[in-house]
C-alpha cells in the first residue's frame, strides 16, 4: 500500500487584467504615473542607467511580504520582479538581433502569458534576485556594445511599432522605472 501525503495545492492567483496599452507614447511624453521621460535619454547612456533602475529590486525581493498581492488582480512585488527579469532577457535578445540583422521583426512576447506559464507567484525570491541581477548585467552589456553608428539600427514589433536601438533602450528604461513605482521602491 502506498501512502500519499495530503499536501494542499497552492491555489492559482486570479489573472491580472492584461495590459493592452501601447506604451510607445512614453517615447515622446513624460509618463504621468511614474514621471519618467524616456525621450530625454540618449542611447549611449542607456547602459549606465540600467543598474540604477534594477538595483532596488534586491531590496524589494528581501521584503517579508514580497509574494503578497496588494489586491487579487495586481501582481505582487515578486511577480513584478520576475517580469522585470524577463523583460531584461527579452531586450537583450532584441538588441542582439538589431545588431546582427537588418530590420528584424521581433517575435511576440506575451508578458501575461509568461507570468502564468512561468508561475511567477511561486518563484523563490532569492533565486529571482540572482537571476534579475544576471539579466540586468546582460542587458546592460548588450546596450554597452552598441557603437556610435549603430544607435539608429531598426527592429519592428509584431504590432508594427518601429524602434531604433536608441528608442528601444528608452522604452526599456521606462518599463524599469515604471515597475519600481508599481512596487513602491
Amino acid at each position: 500500500m502506498t501512502e500519499h501525503a495530503d499536501t494542499p495545492l497552492e491555489p492559482e492567483p486570479l489573472p491580472v487584467e492584461p495590459d493592452t496599452k501601447d506604451w510607445t507614447w512614453t517615447l515622446h511624453e513624460t509618463c504621468p504615473e511614474c514621471g519618467f521621460t524616456a525621450g530625454e535619454v540618449d542611447g549611449p547612456s542607456v547602459a549606465d542607467r540600467v543598474q540604477a533602475l534594477t538595483d532596488p529590486w534586491q531590496e524589494v525581493l528581501a521584503r517579508p511580504d514580497v509574494a503578497t498581492r496588494p489586491d487579487p488582480r495586481t501582481w505582487s512585488p515578486l511577480e513584478y520582479a520576475c517580469h522585470v527579469r524577463d523583460v531584461c532577457r527579452v531586450f537583450t535578445e532584441r538588441v542582439d538581433w538589431m545588431l546582427r540583422k537588418d530590420g528584424p521583426d521581433f517575435p511576440d512576447w506575451d508578458q501575461d502569458n509568461a507570468a502564468v506559464a512561468g508561475r511567477y507567484h511561486l518563484q523563490d525570491p532569492a533565486v529571482v534576485a540572482r537571476e534579475l541581477r544576471e539579466a540586468a548585467d546582460d542587458v546592460r552589456a548588450a546596450f554597452a556594445t552598441v557603437e556610435r553608428g549603430q544607435w539608429q539600427r531598426t527592429g519592428r514589433r509584431s504590432n508594427g511599432s518601429l524602434f531604433t536601438i536608441e528608442s528601444l533602450g528608452q522604452y526599456f528604461l521606462h518599463d524599469l522605472a515604471h515597475h519600481l513605482v508599481d512596487v513602491d521602491a
